[in-house]
């Protein structure tokens, strides 16, 4: 069974911990001939993008062999492999959020997509997940495919039963904060006691620290993993498993929990919402959507790159360009959950609709807005590695009834230790 998008970027932090570096290795493949190919290789994970619209791109650009290859397990170090030489490395790699700053240290490895005109397309794309892909002398490596505004999935009935508000607007008035929505955990347990808040606590602390603007590594490349906004966003993680109203779920029960009804919410991004159709087809029209308690969050959303080999740069970014236009990307979101990162694409059609596994809800109205006013931090390379420490320590907490405190200061030095390896003061 192909892992959930869930669980994929679960699997990637962990990953980070060995590979963090690995793009800085080596250096990039030196370019053989010319740069005027109409022969291009295409490269994205399963999900990456949407099947459909690569269909297409294919006819649109019908005077070019267009390659694309969807390649499984571990595509970054796929990717790395695949760079040593021009002839083995594709002409448009797409590369996964979690990973792209560690690639901006080398972004001689890549283009720069505003000497292709990107920086006369950049105001029809949101500033912060461009940001993203930017070095900080103005590169941008990498064109947005999507992003992953965060809310909360909530089952209706459930929240009936528990006398909590059902309608979308009320849900997220009512739980406008961490500790609004903890209480309204509370009553829910008590009233349905076979049912959960939250999944883990983990999912809490990503989303905390997702409404920040700093993370755990400042633009210095000082760690900063141990300030009060690292460990206000632990406190906040932990109150659930406090209260009672946390499922402890850290592996792949995760399905049964969701078709169950153990987990009445789930705080995700909104390719989320695919997660839990596929693990829970039956539960249709129960479930809804709500603000993220205490402002918007991101997770996930990844980029198109064009290798410095690139063949033809010129076409590449053409067909780039046209796979990632607002037109598409709203099919990107139909066809695959992958949330544009072009406003202009909120308007249309595929994205105003109501949603039948969400009861008809427009969850455009929740993600839309979110989208718009995802807080930008700054995220070092070595910043996944470096928080698989709390991670790891948040699911002691949950498995093996680790003192909370204990686990924190744990997390805070193998993080340092983390950082250290990495080169960060």
């Amino acid at each position: 069974m192909d892992l959930s998008r869930r669980r994929f970027l679960e699997a990637a932090v962990l990953a980070a911990a060995t590979a963090g570096a690995t793009a800085a290795c080596g250096g990039g493949a030196e370019s053989t001939g010319g740069k005027d190919s109409k022969n291009l290789k295409l490269w994205y994970w399963a999900g990456g993008l949407s099947d459909k619209v690569v269909a297409d791109a294919k006819k649109h650009f019908s005077g070019t062999t267009l390659k694309a290859s969807v390649i499984g397990g571990d595509f970054k170090t796929k990717l790395l492999t695949g760079m040593k030489t021009a002839q083995t490395a594709p002409d448009i790699t797409g590369i996964k959020g979690e990973d792209i700053a560690s690639f901006l240290p080398n972004a001689n490895r890549f283009l720069d997509l505003n000497s292709l005109g990107m920086d006369k397309l950049a105001p029809d794309y949101l500033s912060w997940k461009l940001k993203q892909a930017t070095t900080q002398d103005g590169k941008l490596i990498g064109f947005p495919i999507d992003i992953g505004p965060c809310a909360v999935y909530y089952r209706e009935d459930i929240f009936d039963k528990a006398g909590l508000p059902t309608d979308p607007v009320k849900v997220s008035a009512q739980l406008s904060t961490w500790d609004a929505y903890f209480d309204a955990g509370v009553q829910l347990h008590r009233k349905v006691p076979k049912s959960f808040l939250i999944n883990n606590i983990g999912a809490v602390f990503s989303m905390a620290i997702g409404q920040g603007t700093r993370r755990f590594i400042d633009e210095d490349n000082t760690f900063i993993g141990d300030q009060d906004h690292i460990r206000q966003a632990w406190t906040t993680a932990v109150k659930p498993y406090t209260l009672g109203i946390d499922a402890k779920i850290n592996d792949n029960t995760w399905n049964a929990a969701v078709a169950k009804g153990t987990v009445a919410t789930g705080l995700g991004a909104a390719w989320y919402a695919l997660d839990i159709q596929n693990a829970a087809p039956g539960t249709k029209g129960k479930w809804r959507v709500a603000s993220l308690p205490s402002g918007p969050s991101n997770l996930g959303g990844s980029f198109l790159c064009l290798p410095a080999t690139c063949a033809n740069p010129e076409l590449a970014f053409d067909i780039v360009k046209w796979m990632l236009s607002p037109e598409n990307q709203a099919r990107g979101f139909t066809d695959a959950a992958l949330f544009p990162t072009s406003p202009a694409a909120y308007e249309l059609p595929a994205l105003t609709g109501g949603d039948a596994f969400f009861g008809g809800q427009k969850t455009i109205e929740i993600f839309g807005p979110a989208a718009e006013k995802i807080p930008a931090a700054y995220e070092a390379p070595a910043d996944a590695a470096v928080s698989v420490a709390y991670f790891n320590e948040l699911t002691s907490i949950e498995a093996k009834g680790k003192d909370p405190e204990t686990a924190w200061k744990d997390a805070v030095s193998q993080a340092k230790q983390v950082a250290q390896r990495q080169g960060v003061k």
